[in-house]
């Protein structure tokens, strides 16, 4: 019935500013207005990093910016949610207005620049729900931060002890100079106190860390070997791009920010499917990049991905795109005979070598 709903609605919503359509989408979660699922479907079920994830979508940084509605988006379907980015200390974001809609093309441009109400009261959001269900938090740092690697270091703490596992994001373009953070050595240095940091918080605790789909690949080899040698957790691949040549004729093209949804998906899911080879399979990646069906979401799975993200595909598709890729995913292992992890990476070579713009 709900799904029916959101098939009305949603005109009306793309009315909106998207802000303000977002904005309502959370109120109307807070108040529980949204279907609920049953996820307990075994063949779905895997355990990483000690977590238990009852089927492998979840909900990307950027919807549930301030730990809103976690609970809410687990009792939807998704196997669990990411929360964030959170930054030290509150900030507006960029001026508005700063979300364009490119609907033909199933896409989103965005430049929002980690708007949110800091650590403190997230943190407190956090700390008044029951502790269930995988909910990670993505940490980044303020704008104007003196010191960006204190302020990554500063999430740590903040969030050690009522996180699932912790995301690095130095991959958001909207943040002047974050992206320079993926040069090996700056890198290593922020993942050396990162951590360190995480050691002496909560020992185990997963750390993440979320790259760009822009990183000129012949540095990919070095980065992956820096992330292992520093015993990151996992990766994920990929954020938004700030490239344009796959929306030559789209409405907005011209904006500045980070492009998501449909037209990432090809670029995205090749570097994910690269990642899995240099990696050898050897660390779990979460793949998001334009997941708005459920052969989209098999085909990560396929590159590379253990787990897989999405936040523009609900916008388009609704609450149905859950359980399309729960039973697209389904049907593809029972099939072929196999478990969900034995089905991961089987098809990253292809991937690997496919063309993207």
């Amino acid at each position: 019935m709900i799904e029916k709903l959101f098939s009305l609605a949603q005109p009306g919503l793309f009315l909106l500013d998207p802000e303000r359509a977002h904005e309502l989408t959370l109120q109307a979660l807070e108040r529980g207005v949204y279907p609920r699922a049953n996820t307990n479907d075994a063949s779905l079920r895997q355990n990483l990093w000690g977590l238990d994830f009852p089927n492998p979508i979840g909900m990307a940084a950027g919807f549930d910016k301030d730990a809103r509605v976690p609970d809410a988006l687990l009792a939807m379907g998704f196997g669990f949610t990411e929360i964030g980015t959170v930054t030290p200390r509150p900030q507006p974001g960029n001026p508005r207005p700063r979300v364009f809609r490119l609907v033909r093309e199933g896409a989103l441009i965005n430049r929002l620049g980690f708007n949110g109400g800091g650590h403190a009261a997230t943190r407190a959001r956090l700390m008044r729900r029951a502790p269930r269900g995988v909910v990670g938090v993505n940490i980044g740092a303020n704008k104007d931060a003196a010191d960006p690697v204190e302020d990554y270091a500063a999430g740590v703490r903040a969030f050690a002890d009522c996180a699932s596992y912790l995301t690095v994001n130095i991959s958001s373009p909207n943040t002047p100079g974050l992206r320079g953070l993926q040069t090996p050595e700056k890198l290593d240095n922020l993942l050396e106190r990162v951590m360190r940091e995480r050691d002496a918080a909560k020992p185990g605790l997963p750390v993440l860390v979320k790259l760009a789909p822009d990183l000129d690949e012949h540095a990919l080899p070095d980065i992956l070997a820096l992330v292992m040698a520093r015993r990151v957790d996992g990766l994920i691949l990929t954020n938004t791009t700030i490239k344009r040549g796959v929306i030559p004729y789209a409405a907005h093209r011209g904006e500045t920010g980070g492009l998501s949804g449909r037209p990432l998906f090809a670029r995205s899911t090749r570097f994910l499917a690269k990642a899995y080879l240099l990696s050898e399979g050897k660390i779990p990646l979460i793949g998001v990049g334009g997941v708005d069906s459920g052969e989209a979401a098999l085909q990560k799975i396929l590159a590379g991905a253990s787990l897989v993200q999405l936040y523009t595909g609900l916008i388009y598709q609704g609450p149905a795109l859950l359980g399309r890729i729960r039973q697209t995913v389904t049907a593809y292992i029972r099939r072929e005979g196999l478990t969900i992890t034995q089905v991961v990476g089987r098809d990253a070579e292809r991937w690997a070598a496919s063309t993207s713009i």
